[in-house]
């Protein structure tokens, strides 16, 4: 698919994984400020909340750990006594975890069709099809493997499921 249509799926997903975190931070943030009943600096904190949270369950402690280590900063392991880490070492080791993810997803996803287009040119080659290119012949075969195995509901059913625990 084209890129737009990748974009906009990745951004309704983002919109259905974090919408209880968009309200919660609503709920017990601006919702509160707007009504005068916190001052600014609660608000601030009650919004950062469920973003904080969110992020810290969907975190690797092997990656909270690198980043805390760095930083000169201890972090308790989960099953530990509460210390937990600040902003500066949770967003980066977040998005490692994320990058993580993703790039388990890209080769799950990958090796497969590398698998058909090693197959569809070893059939070439042995046919003698040598100026045939195997792309040309094994872009269906990719295709018609990702319908079949119905490609767009496991890989957003899963992406989505992995954040269920948080």
């Amino acid at each position: 698919p084209p890129n737009i249509v990748l974009n906009a799926m990745a951004l309704f997903m983002t919109f259905f994984v974090m919408q209880p975190v968009f309200e919660d931070a609503w709920e017990s943030g601006l919702i509160p400020l707007m009504d005068n009943a916190i001052i600014e600096e609660q608000a601030i904190r009650n919004i950062s909340e469920p973003f904080y949270n969110f992020m810290l369950v969907n975190t690797r402690d092997k990656d909270l750990q690198l980043f805390s280590d760095i930083a000169n900063e201890t972090v308790a392991p989960a099953d530990g006594p509460a210390t937990l880490p600040s902003w500066r070492v949770l967003v980066p080791s977040f998005m490692i975890s994320e990058l993580r993810r993703a790039f388990t997803i890209g080769f799950l996803i990958y090796l497969p069709f590398v698998a058909i287009d090693l197959i569809v040119a070893s059939i070439l080659m042995s046919a003698g099809m040598m100026m045939l290119p195997p792309v040309l012949v094994s872009l269906p075969f990719k295709v018609i493997f990702f319908v079949l195995i119905d490609g767009w509901y496991m890989l957003a059913g899963s992406l989505i499921q992995s954040y269920a625990a948080g």
